[in-house]
């Protein structure tokens, strides 16, 4: 049986290869326009299919399935805020990224602020996606790998520290290959394949995860008897004790979610691609779609698992793997492990191309070589992406033993989440605030967060308030900050924000109204499982 659900694994990861290469085997891939940007040409089918597949992974597919385990219903507020979040791009972000004609973020602080605001903006990305999110993507994978493949019998190998380690480490070097000599059109062709498969495997799970429920008497009775037996895991306004109180979606929820879709160089890298203004609103608000339907993949498995499995000790981060390997046919059980591998990959390989570009175009030929050609440029960023491919690799074996992956994820992640986007939108909205009052906020947001966080006295905050209110209340600081400095330190002139000529910037007729549909979808959910 290992043996029929391996060589199925290998069949499915090898025909996801073999079509990405077929597809991209003729583009540019030595110029950084090439490289870096899929020469400004994707559509939105590509960029919803990227968009989502980066965002979905297995620290996704295991780590919000196993605070569902835990929390129940509650947790979904992840997918479903994002949905707003995903509109507030389509209107508001996109529009204004793609007039400025930028690759990265940073840049666009460049253009409104300075170079040493870029410069500031680019240091933290780097550090934080080599030190949280590349480790994480890795060491999610892992875990989930390893629950679905049963790879302990399949290797022989006992050692769960040994095991972590080669996983992490063959995972890390495929990925890699993929980022590297590929470029972003590679990585968005096999995000959009593999995006397809996640998809149709999630809600397969879910189709045998409520059989398994009802002994096979059909999914209808296998929701109504998961309902009737676990009613507090269906209750979509989190209490003060869950991972996310619902009060928290007004203020830090909203604010990461905000930051994550909206100037996350990893995940919005793909929009910038965009063909025109319209294909990029039209793949945004798609995404937006998909994300409605997050819950039924990304948290009823969850559900499902703590019903079958509570009594029998699995941890919260294992349940997922548990309930792949148990309710799936063996054949099956290939193809999704092949699937989770093309989601690790997909959101590794996203992090370490979006990690190259930061690195290449904002320090290498902004800093250290002014005069590099293109090629020097490309060249560049694939020796730094071993570098960093290395040192995530190190790092993410050592994250073994974490409460709950995913919350854990999010808190790391608000460090520097928070002060980019204060940033990021005093920027937009104001026309006097000056580049140090970026600088400053920049700085001092990453370093009062991780006080907050991890010194004394400073860390008794979030404890009181809730880590999340606490986030926005930095936030909120941040931004009076800026704009009081803005006030009795104004720029000499007021900012110009010019047109670069990129893309076309005629927006989508259809954009007002699908974003304003999507967030009564939203409304609609919340109350539906009030």
């Amino acid at each position: 049986m290992p043996l029929l659900t391996f060589a199925s694994f290998l069949f499915f990861t090898g025909l996801v290869a073999f079509i990405t290469w077929r597809i991209t085997r003729k583009d540019d891939h030595s110029s950084s326009n090439g490289f870096f940007l899929a020469g400004r040409s994707l559509t939105f089918p590509l960029i919803a299919g990227s968009l989502l597949m980066t965002n979905l992974s297995t620290e996704q597919m295991v780590g919000l399935n196993g605070s569902a385990f835990t929390d129940g219903l509650s947790v979904m507020a992840w997918e479903v805020v994002a949905v707003i979040a995903l509109v507030a791009l389509g209107l508001f972000f996109l529009p204004r990224f793609l007039k400025s004609g930028i690759t990265t973020v940073p840049q666009l602080l460049e253009i409104r602020f300075d170079r040493g605001t870029q410069l500031i903006c680019n240091i933290i990305f780097l550090i934080a996606y080599a030190v949280i999110l590349l480790p994480i993507i890795l060491y999610s994978g892992a875990v989930g790998l390893q629950g679905m493949l049963d790879l302990h019998s399949l290797t022989g190998i006992q050692s769960d520290t040994t095991l972590l380690w080669l996983t992490v480490w063959i995972v890390g070097i495929i990925g890699s290959i993929y980022a590297l000599f590929g470029g972003l059109r590679t990585v968005a062709v096999s995000d959009t394949l593999n995006g397809i498969g996640l998809l149709v495997g999630g809600f397969v799970i879910v189709y045998f995860g409520l059989q398994a429920v009802s002994d096979d008497g059909g999914i209808m009775a296998g929701w109504e008897l998961l309902k009737q037996s676990n009613p507090d895991k269906f209750n979509s306004m989190g209490t003060a004790e869950q991972q996310v109180p619902f009060l928290t979606l007004f203020t830090g929820v909203f604010l990461i979610n905000l930051f994550y879709w909206t100037t996350n160089q990893q995940i919005i890298q793909r929009t910038f691609a965009a063909k025109n203004l319209a294909e990029g609103q039209k793949g945004v608000l798609l995404t937006g779609l998909f994300k409605l339907l997050g819950p039924l993949y990304l948290v009823l498995p969850g559900i499902i698992a703590y019903h079958l499995y509570a009594d029998q000790g699995v941890r919260a981060d294992e349940a997922y793997g548990h309930l792949v390997f148990n309710v799936l046919p063996a054949p099956l059980t290939g193809f999704f492990a092949a699937v989770m591998v093309g989601a690790i990959l997909s959101s590794f390989n996203s992090a370490l191309n979006s990690t190259t570009t930061l690195f290449s175009l904002g320090l290498y030929k902004a800093v250290l070589k002014k005069d590099a050609s293109d090629e020097q440029v490309v060249k560049a960023s694939k020796v730094f992406g071993w570098i960093m491919a290395i040192a995530a690799m190190t790092i993410a074996p050592l994250l073994a033993g974490q409460e709950s992956l995913f919350s854990y994820l999010q808190k790391m992640n608000a460090i520097y989440f928070i002060p980019i986007l204060a940033v990021v939108i005093v920027g937009l909205l104001t026309r006097r605030v000056p580049a140090m009052a970026a600088k400053i906020a920049l700085v001092g947001g990453c370093l009062f967060i991780f006080a907050g966080y991890f010194i004394p006295p400073f860390n008794k905050l979030p404890t009181i308030m809730h880590e999340f209110h606490f986030v926005a209340l930095v936030f909120v600081l941040l931004v009076a900050m800026m704009l009081w400095i803005g006030k009795i330190r104004p720029r000499a002139e007021a900012w110009v924000h010019e047109d670069a000529g990129a893309v076309d910037l005629t927006p989508w007729k259809g954009a007002i109204p699908a974003g304003i549909v999507l967030v009564v979808l939203v409304i609609a959910m919340y109350i539906s499982f009030a």
